[in-house]
């Protein structure tokens, strides 16, 4: 059994005393790829996820703009952005959207900044990972004006909505990625999510070192423990643990690995 986490932090502060045992502990648990998420402290450095990617042959890097950082984005960061799209090991672009919680920036930067983004993303035809936080309405506007659903496709990472926001999400093309959220007692609306999300959209993942699934909840997140959100996800779909790692590893080889081998 292999399994994908398809969305990590693992370039911050927290892992600086012990990040390569922690990916040591992962390859262990039977997680076969990490996906770096490239957003580090925002511009002007873009290349985060980037640096961790080179050092392991089994680490992948996304390139982007999180929406707490949109106010840090200047002409010459989407210029950046596209220059490392092309880089052999960027597999998507992200996390971008929408954060309407903390609104670290103001929300119309949010929106122009995501807009551009996106508009990065057609042009190196590349996924995109969707981030939202109380703006699921302004998050899909966008995605159904600025983002084709027959197009590279994309992540709505950590998903937390439920069967309405799914259905939104998978129509516009959408797969979902499921975090330590799913293992939740009062998740109720994301384990509806993850019961209806069809087989071939399903993703998981850890948003290390944030989220840490049940029974580390409260804990700093680390990839291995992506093993728990699969499990949580197979007893709610009353499927394997191997259905679902096999599916899920699947999903993303096919969306990132494929997609980048047509563009690159």
């Amino acid at each position: 059994m292999t399994l994908v986490d398809s969305h990590c932090h693992l370039d911050g502060k927290t892992f600086a005393a012990d990040r390569e045992a922690v990916i040591e502990r992962a390859r262990a648990a039977g997680v076969e790829t990490m996906v770096a998420i490239g957003t580090g402290d925002g511009p002007p450095d873009l290349e985060a996820g980037l640096r961790l990617a080179a050092q392991y042959d089994f680490i992948f890097a996304t390139v982007g703009v999180h929406p707490h950082d949109a106010a840090k984005a200047e002409d010459a960061t989407y210029d950046e952005i596209r220059s490392l799209a092309g880089k052999p090991k960027v597999v998507a672009l992200g996390e971008m959207g929408l954060d309407y919680h903390y609104n670290f920036a103001p929300p119309e930067v949010q929106r122009a900044v995501f807009i551009r983004q996106l508009e990065v993303a057609r042009a190196v035809r590349l996924p995109v990972v969707i981030h939202t936080r109380e703006a699921w309405d302004d998050t899909f506007a966008i995605l159904s004006d600025h983002w084709p659903a027959e197009g590279p496709g994309g992540i709505m990472h950590c998903f937390s909505g439920g069967p309405r926001e799914a259905e939104e999400a998978l129509g516009l093309g959408f797969h979902l990625s499921f975090s330590g959220i799913v293992t939740y007692p009062k998740a109720v609306e994301v384990h509806e999510a993850a019961r209806l999300c069809p087989a071939d959209r399903l993703l998981v993942e850890t948003d290390a070192p944030y989220l840490a699934p049940v029974p580390h909840r409260g804990k700093r997140n680390e990839p291995a423990y992506v093993v728990r959100t699969a499990e949580r996800l197979a007893e709610l779909r009353e499927e394997s643990l191997e259905l679902v790692a096999a599916a899920t590893t699947g999903n993303w080889r096919r969306l990132c690995l494929q997609g980048m081998s047509a563009t690159k």
